[in-house]
């Protein structure tokens, strides 16, 4: 959903003359962004014809917006200045690796402060960025303000999915998939195992995939799943699973519950959610977001489920949700759809708690550091930003 968008015509002959306007607004101190933009403009199909900058902005005591974000400068409030500065350099370079690299936009909060921002290439301080696997932490958080609200419990992350998917008819599912808990579900441990046969089957029929159909043909397609404890397997049904109990439990439906009582709350309004084969919001990838509003997300994980001195979501759910719960083959674990790692610098370990999105869509939070950072990209795959922001930024904070 887009909102406080301008309702002026926009087209792409206003995103060409942009890049005329990029000097002028750097000069005079102002992020870049796309003018008169229009709600129908966002999209990830018109985010790739932006056209790139012709100089990079780079701040290093970023505007405040009035946007429920504090502000700062680097080197005064933390940081060492010269560092950042030379990795903002090395940003800005073409990539010479078109797989990696093409970072879009770059923020750093320390003490709670913002207190650098930086846009490159198709980076716009408003034009929300499509996020790819980061809406699944998205997704968690906003299950968390349903529990702080009341229409969904604790105790409900236990109870089997088919306690709220009422549409889904039991006898057509895989064996032992009446047993999938909404928690197994949000931590990638639900066991489904899909048949690709049967899922291009049901692709040709997406007039039954609407509503809980798509969790139905998920059900249908897997493999016996055995019993819990069950190993790791990151797949988009898991999140598809989560976003439609959401939808369930909350008065108007999960897109109007975003809206009005989680992302409203913090100001995030300028945002495109797409749907779902089930007319639902997608879960597991799908959402644009702005890279000032991705910094909020972390702040609500650093200041555990708080947002401005209201607690938006419930403590002890946004602290699991950010820390392990989930063993996987790799090096850092798993929460409630976010990841969890612990960086080694020198003979010191910090803990890391992230939210990841393939093309580079990044939010690393070190809670002992209080320090967050921001990254948007369109590279093909992770790129190299998920390990250099710790060889990079981090350093930079460390006495």
């Amino acid at each position: 959903m887009n909102r406080n968008i301008s309702n002026k015509t926009f087209g792409f002959a206003a995103l060409l003359f942009l890049n005329s306007c990029v000097a002028e607004q750097v000069s005079n101190g102002l992020a870049p962004e796309v003018v008169d933009l229009n709600a129908k403009d966002v999209s990830y199909a018109l985010e790739h014809k932006l056209p790139y900058l012709e100089e990079p902005y780079i701040s290093t005591s970023p505007k405040n917006m009035k946007d429920g974000i504090t502000v700062g400068k680097l080197g005064v409030d933390g940081g060492n200045k010269d560092k950042i500065l030379a990795f903002a350099d090395f940003i800005a370079q073409p990539a010479k690796d078109p797989k990696s690299l093409n970072t879009d936009s770059l923020l750093i909060s320390y003490k709670r402060k913002l207190i650098f921002e930086s846009y490159y290439r198709r980076g716009r301080a408003n034009y929300p960025h499509y996020q790819m696997s980061i809406a699944k932490a998205y997704t968690a958080m906003a299950i968390g303000r349903a529990i702080q609200l009341g229409h969904m419990s604790n105790e409900d992350l236990n109870k089997p999915i088919l306690h709220f998917l009422k549409d889904i008819d039991a006898s057509k599912i895989a064996s032992g998939a009446e047993n999938i808990t909404l928690e197994q579900a949000m931590c990638m441990g639900s066991g489904l195992r899909l048949d690709d046969a049967k899922v291009r089957a049901f692709r040709q029929k997406r007039n039954a995939l609407k509503g809980q159909g798509q969790i139905q043909a998920y059900l249908e397609s897997s493999a016996s799943v055995p019993p819990a404890p069950r190993e790791f397997k990151y797949q988009p049904s898991d999140p598809s699973i989560a976003m439609q109990v959401l939808e369930t439990c909350v008065p108007g439906g999960a897109r109007e519950f975003i809206e009005n009582q989680f992302w409203g709350k913090m100001g995030i309004t300028n945002y495109h959610w797409q749907d779902d084969v089930s007319g639902f919001p997608k879960a597991a990838a799908g959402c644009s977001v702005r890279s000032r509003d991705m910094l909020k997300m972390g702040l609500l994980v650093l200041d555990k489920g708080k947002w401005q001195g209201e607690q938006l979501l419930p403590e002890d759910f946004c602290e699991r949700a950010t820390n392990p719960v989930k063993v996987t083959s790799t090096g850092p674990q798993y929460g409630y759809y976010w990841w969890v790692e612990n960086v080694k610098v020198g003979n010191k370990t910090y803990l890391c708690k992230q939210g990841r999105g393939a093309g580079g869509q990044f939010i690393f939070i070190y809670p002992e550091l209080e320090l967050i950072i921001v990254m948007t990209a369109h590279n093909k795959g992770m790129g190299k930003m998920l390990y250099l922001a710790n060889k990079k930024v981090l350093p930079a904070f460390l006495k």
